[in-house]
């Protein structure tokens, strides 16, 4: 009984080292690669990496999806063991990671190809991910925040109008105060803080000063006041409402969401939409808040050159084949995409059919923007609907984010 026990044990033994040596051999050749792309992008990007794999490259790459990829990259980071040989990463994650020194520069990948260079993609995109004159990501997409409109409802309240400059501004807002039908409104409430940070941009502020946080700032206190006023008039989706859905059932004219969001509103019967910038304070000037979707190497003493000369030969792939991430709803950041005839054929093309429109999509790079976008995100519905002081949650947001950053602080020591 001992014997078959022992022989059981043993044959487990060796399975067990043949299953760990085929997955090392496998790894080899294999490019690992993360995304947190959980959502229907997610198929979109298997798409890409399976045509990529199917021009039978020498490195095949393996797409690798999960929800809470940030955790997992600390861990993995921590310990050394199972680090990606690639992944995505977002714009606002840049900064801090090169300051904690976890990123490889991409310099031997743009060496190995040419073309993955500044003048072949968008350049906020390209920018977000230089840091004092190093390149540490090749961008994928600027994903921005973006305003839909019913052209049923424009129509009904003859406000076409309001297009012809491609601005709608809060007064244009205000002036259709007591002219809706009860159940119709002009703007929801989706996105929101991505709204208000549009409006410091607009108002000539910004979220730092000298390298620190500014949140309990007058050009905060415009934005969100501004806002406020849409809310007050009733003109604003009803407070714990799902304006989103609103939007979709026809009562709402203008949706403040993302380009993203495009590949959901086609799937509603009934729904005849088009896009345009977010509403600003003024007429002469828009911003339309953005984020970026970035390749970054996270640092890896088990990645050898030939891998990373592999991880160019996707990059560029992407850079020329990415016309299949336009069906997510992106703004593709490469220029050989974007300017194809067929690019034009999505929704999103609006975003860079001319310079100013490019200009509009403002990317944050400020280390500490993760913390105050939490701030704003957090406090936005309650100050715009007026259910808090705003002088007092201001400064209350302020301190969030400081204690954010001394909290940050500590745990680095």
């Amino acid at each position: 009984m001992l014997k078959k026990k022992m022989g059981v044990s043993l044959i487990l033994v060796l399975l067990a080292v043949a299953v760990l040596g085929g997955c090392g051999n496998g790894d080899k050749n294999t490019i690992t690669f993360w995304t947190p792309l959980t959502g229907d992008d997610g198929a979109y990007m298997d798409q890409l990496v399976k045509d990529y794999n199917a021009t039978n490259p020498e490195y095949k790459v393996k797409h690798v999806i999960t929800s809470d990829m940030y955790t997992k990259i600390s861990t993995v980071l921590n310990s050394g063991k199972g680090v990606p040989d690639l992944s995505i990463i977002h714009a606002d994650r840049v900064p801090s990671f090169v300051k904690q020194g976890v990123l490889e520069p991409m310099t031997a990948v743009m060496q190995a190809q040419p073309e993955l260079k500044a003048d072949n993609y968008l350049p906020q995109a390209w920018a977000t991910g230089n840091v004092e004159g190093t390149q540490y990501t090749v961008p994928l997409d600027i994903h921005s925040n973006a305003m839909y409109y019913n052209k049923n409802l424009l129509k009904k309240y003859n406000v076409e109008s309001f297009l012809d400059d491609d601005v709608v501004t809060i007064d244009e807002i205000l002036s259709l105060q007591g002219k809706l039908d009860e159940g119709d409104y002009v703007i929801n409430d989706a996105l929101l803080g991505w709204v208000v940070l549009a409006q410091i941009q607009n108002l000539g502020g910004d979220i730092q000063q000298d390298g620190m946080p500014a949140v309990n700032t007058e050009a905060m206190k415009q934005a969100f006041t501004e806002i406020k006023k849409i809310s007050d008039a009733g003109l604003m989706t009803p407070f714990g409402e799902d304006g989103y859905l609103m939007f979709q059932a026809g009562n709402v004219l203008f949706s403040t969401d993302g380009t993203w969001s495009s590949t959901a509103h086609a799937t509603v019967d009934g729904l005849d939409f088009g896009v345009t910038n977010i509403y600003s304070t003024s007429a002469d000037k828009y911003t339309n808040r953005a984020s970026s979707h970035l390749f970054s190497m996270l640092k890896n003493d088990k990645r050898t050159d030939e891998k990373e000369q592999a991880i160019g030969q996707f990059l560029e792939f992407i850079r020329q084949n990415s016309i299949e991430w336009a069906k997510a709803g992106q703004i593709v950041a490469s220029k050989q995409v974007i300017e194809s005839p067929e690019y034009s054929n999505y929704i999103q093309s609006f975003f860079t059919s001319n310079e100013k429109e490019i200009e509009s999509l403002y990317i944050y790079t400020y280390e500490y923007y993760p913390y105050v976008a939490e701030a704003v995100d957090t406090y936005a519905a309650d100050i715009v609907r007026g259910n808090v002081d705003i002088d007092e949650t201001l400064a209350t947001m302020q301190k969030f984010v400081e204690d954010k950053i001394a909290e940050g602080s500590s745990a680095a020591k």
